[in-house]
Formats: structure tokens, sequence, C-alpha cells
């Protein structure tokens, strides 16, 4: 059980949280959402002792373990599948132990502990865990230092998830992982044996993964039961009585109020009059709801124009360097599709979109654009190369001034106002705005010209719930052609109409919904893992028989062997004995394991024809 009383926090002299009450029972699974700014990831830094609280305290039974997600995992050459298994501290620790330690009993306490952490399936276990977050099979061997930051996150990731504490913090999991990843995640997280508390922005993964809610809100938490659909339900229930009860109560006390200027100095009703200012006196104030300031986009709708605007025929698309990223791409953009292009990181998504969008040519084939067609193209990279130096009018200025150049200051504040920027944030310096605020300001940017199709690369990465509704309702309005890359399924479900799988360096059509791509997939990396498996195998130097009543036999024979051995080795005598022996012994064990797995893949291919 973790335990939240009084908390407070400050920095400097503003209040991020104020004498803060919530306890999280055993097994929960916990949605921490709150606006951007409001102190979520400040809980889950006072949670895990990062930083210290002004007042209060956070308790936990001491004997739970706090797992968070390491950001700061050293450069080093070590394989991925090790770096995950040493995140396992005392597993590790016990394994070096084995190598080490001489007193028999000592080693008969060790492999026991090995054995009621269940360590022999430690491997097979990481191995699941990276390979559902996207990872080859043949990856895992290979050094962490050649990986780029956002797989490093998910080597981080696992291995948070590999050591399965009692309490899990996970700060915006998704933020690194692409569609095919996050759907792996979701059914992981839902199922997780003990306290989950998870930050997200992705309303998707909170409704398939939590069963409470807290919500962190003008300094405070407050608890809910159900999923993120539900609390919203019953916050805006509560809000809407919290604001009946205040109008309610101002009538009354503007009544009293009323009763007492008029007869306060009329001797007759002044013992009437005072008793009513003591009523208004004592009266319990209902705090008006003070809303959120709501973030609405618009995007300016554009002329219409002839389909299909583009035509992409047979063209291989890649980089000078090097060989073609995706081959034989024919496709038409009409002006009114609606595409998601599905496919995992790194399969070609973004190539085919900056192939649409003119900033990168064929290598081969060819692709014509309409010659009226206004393109506006958002990469959440843009927004590395806006001047922090200048204003977000300022920079609107200079962008619209390149076609309009004598455009007036009020059509460029309109034009930033369409975006949630007032007068002030669009006087601020663009280095002072918050990710989100630069996003919007890049979707400004995009979309001053009414462009006829939409390209958005990623637009959610730095969006809060409010403002991802926001985009999605935006989107929804506009009357122009939309080509979406996304990894919130949330968003590609409400704004697509059509889907594009981008994968083994093609382009083709995907019948179906979301869940059906989510079946697809998990059929899909079935299969890849059945056939890394088969290459495994096609070195072992006995191959398993053909014959599936013979494979079936041979697999019991297999389990009777493991349970006999793993009596053997849950013998305390048993450490007594010879050290070669018992290292032997473990030797016969771990191949014992690997000879299962290769015949039960074998069986499974022979039940699936």
């Amino acid at each position: 059980m973790l335990t939240v009383l009084n908390l407070t926090y400050k920095i400097g002299g503003r209040t991020i949280l104020d004498e803060c009450d919530v306890t999280i029972m055993d097994d929960w699974k916990v949605g921490v959402v709150g606006i951007n700014g409001a102190g979520k990831s400040t809980l889950f830094k006072l949670i895990a002792g990062e930083i210290q609280a002004d007042g209060g305290t956070v308790g936990m039974n001491a004997k739970q373990r706090l797992g968070m997600v390491r950001q700061d995992i050293p450069e080093t050459d070590t394989p991925l599948i090790d770096l995950v298994l040493a995140a396992h501290e005392e597993m590790a620790a016990l394994w070096e132990a084995t190598e080490t330690e001489s007193d028999p009993n000592k080693i008969a306490d060790i492999y026991q502990r090995l054995s009621d952490m269940d360590a022999y399936s430690a491997p097979a276990k990481a191995s699941r865990l990276l390979t559902g977050l996207g990872f080859k099979e043949h990856e895992l061997q290979e050094p962490f230092s050649s990986f780029s930051g956002g797989w490093r996150m998910r080597v981080a990731l696992a291995a948070a998830l590999f050591v399965e504490p009692e309490i899990l913090l996970l700060d915006e999991p998704t933020n690194h992982l692409d569609l095919e990843a996050i759907m792996w995640l979701e059914t992981y997280l839902a199922n997780y044996p003990h306290t989950l508390l998870i930050i997200s922005h992705d309303r998707e993964v909170l409704n398939k993964c939590i069963d409470h809610v807290v919500h962190v809100d003008r300094q405070k938490l407050a608890l809910y039961t159900g999923n993120y659909d539900t609390f919203e339900r019953e916050r805006a229930a509560s809000i809407g009585l919290q604001q009946k009860m205040f109008e309610k109560q101002q009538a009354e006390r503007a009544h009293m109020q009323k009763f007492v200027d008029r007869f306060r100095a009329q001797a007759t009703k002044a013992r009437q009059a005072q008793s009513r200012i003591k009523a208004l006196e004592r009266m319990d104030l209902v705090d008006a709801v003070i809303a959120d300031r709501a973030v609405r986009f618009t995007f300016p709708n554009p002329k219409e124009l002839a389909s299909p605007m583009i035509t992409i025929e047979h063209a291989d698309v890649g980089y000078a360097e090097g060989n073609p990223v995706l081959r034989n791409v024919h496709e038409n953009i009409d002006n009114d599709d609606r595409i998601a292009l599905l496919g995992a990181n790194g399969n070609g998504k973004s190539t085919l979109i900056k192939l649409i969008a003119g900033k990168l040519g064929v290598m081969d084939g060819e692709i014509f654009h309409s010659k009226k067609l206004r393109i506006g193209y958002f990469s959440q990279h843009q927004t590395e190369e806006l001047d922090v130096s200048a204003t977000p009018y300022e920079a609107m200025t200079d962008m619209m001034r390149k076609k309009i150049p004598d455009v007036r200051e009020p059509v460029v504040r309109a034009k930033l106002g369409a975006f949630g920027f007032s007068r002030d944030l669009a006087d601020n310096k663009i280095g002072s705005l918050s990710g989100g605020e630069k996003a919007r300001l890049l979707f400004a940017f995009m979309s001053f010209d009414a462009p006829h199709l939409l390209l958005l690369d990623e637009p959610t990465n730095h969006l809060d719930i409010e403002a991802r509704e926001a985009l999605v309702q935006a989107l929804n309005a506009y009357e122009g052609a939309i080509v979406i890359v996304s990894h919130d399924p949330n968003m590609v479900e409400r704004v697509a109409n059509r889907l594009w799988l981008v994968k083994d360096g093609t382009c083709m059509h995907f019948d179906g919904d979301l869940e059906d791509y989510r079946k697809f997939t998990i059929k899909t990396r079935r299969e890849e893992r059945k056939e890394e498996k088969k290459k495994k195998n096609r070195n072992v130097q006995k191959s398993p028989p053909k014959n599936t009543d013979d494979t079936e036999k041979k697999i019991e024979k297999l389990e009777q062997e493991k349970k006999s051995l793993e009596e053997t080795m849950n013998d305390p005598d048993f450490y007594n004995g010879d050290s070669k022996k018992i290292t032997e012994t473990q030797n016969k064990y771990n191949k014992l394991l690997k000879d299962l797995e290769i015949y039960e893949t074998a069986w499974l291919e022979a039940q699936s024809g």
C-alpha cells in the first residue's frame, strides 16, 4: 500500500502540491492525470524520494520495491538482453555469488532463492519484453551503444518491467514507442501483477490499463474509481453539481445581503439583520468552477481542388547515399482522403511523408502534384529549428510576409489566435514556450495559407489529453486531405478513414480497422519469432522429429527430466557435493530448457500446419 499524507511541495514561492492526501491499495492500476505543469512528474519524484517534500509524508511497506524507468543508462557495449537481466540487482548478485561462494550451505540457499524467483526462465522473460517493445531476436545480443535514443529508452522500459517491482511508476512510457509497441504494452500493463502508477496523455492506454485515476488539479489530488472515460464523466458531473451549488449559494447570499442592507438601520429589524449577518459569516463558501483554459485549434479550409491531388507511380524512394527505403510505391491521394500510415518505426513512414511533402525526390518512377496544390507539413523535429530568440508573433509575421508582403498585425494575431495564442503568449520568446505550445505554433505555421493537404508526422508527442482532443476535433472539422503518422490509437481511429501499411520496403492498403491491425501485428510477430527460432534450430545438430506424436513424446520426456533436475537442485544436500558436479548439473539444466523450447516450437509449427 502506498500512502500520501499532507504532502506539500514548493518551488521558490510557488506551491505545486498543497497538503495532498491519497491512498493507493496493492495491485491497483492508477492513471495519474492533469494538465501539463499540474505536478504529475513532481509527485512521482516525491514518491521515489528523488526530491524532498516541504511537508507531509509518503509511506509504503518496507518489503515492497519501488521501480521507475532509468533515464541515465551509461554508454556501454553490453548486449541488450544482458542489460535487462542486470537490472534485477538481487538476481544478478546471486548468479555472481554462485561462482565465488564456497560454503555448501550458502550455495544451497543461493540456488533455492534463484529457484524461488524463477531465475532460470529469466533470459526468456527478458527476450519477450524486448521483442514485445519492437526489437528483433537477432538484435538482443547487439551492444546497447549501437542504438539511438528512442530505442535506448525502450531498453530502459524493458529493464523496469523485467524487475517487476511491487510499485511501478511509469512517466509517459509510450513517448518513444510506435503504435505496434504501444499495442503490446497496453496488454502487458493491463496484466501487470502488482501496483502500477502511470502518467500518460494517451487516453487509449489509460482506458485499457487502469482501474483508478488520481487527478492532479489546483495543487490537490483527487481519487476516482474506473478508467479514464469514467473519470471524465464523473468529473464533468461533479463540476456541474459544484457550479449549481455555487450559483444557488450566491443567490441565497445576495438575498440575505439585500435584507441586511435594507433593514440594519431600523430598530425593529436590527436583530433580524444582525442574525443574517452572522449567518452570512458562518456560511461555508462553495468555490465557483474555474474552467481550465480551453485549448481549441482551427485549421482554415482550402478551396476545393480536383482529385487526385498527388499521383505516385511505381516510385522507389530513399536517400542519395543508400538503397531505396521503399520500392514500387503506387498510390493516389484525393482531396477528401484521411490516410493513416501504419508500420513499425524505421520501416519508412517518415520517408513516405517527405516524398509527399516534396522534401525528398524519387530514385526511380514518378510523382505528380497538382499545380495549385498547397501542402502543410508538420514534423516534431521542426521544433529544433525554431528561432528561440524570436516571439511567435515575430516568427509568424516573417513567415506570412514571404507570401503576403503587406500582411497586417491583426491578420497575424488572428492566425495565432486560431491555435490558442493570446496576445501575451504570442509576445513571449519562443524559447520560453512549453513543448505543447511549440507544437501549436508549428500548426499555425503550416496552415496559415489554408493548405489543401496536411501532412502530420507524430503531431501529439508534446500534447496533453485536452490538446490532443482539440487537435482531433480540428482535423475532423478541416475540409482538406490528411496524411498522418501517429502512435496515438485514439487519433488514428477518429481521424483516418484509410490505412496504408508501410512494411518490408513496401506501401500497401490495409483493409480493416485498428483492432484488425492489432490482430495482424500479433500474428506477424508470432510468425517472425517462429522464423527466428527456425534459423536457430538449423544450427542444432540433432533436429527434432517431424512426426507430431514423436515430438510430443520427446517434450514429455524432457519435462520429466526437467522436473527431476529441479528436485535434485532444490535439495540443500545437493550443494554439499562436488562443485564440478554442481556446475555440470546446472549446465545440463540450461541445455534442457533450450532443447525443450526447440521441440515446443516444432510442435506448434506442426499444429499450425
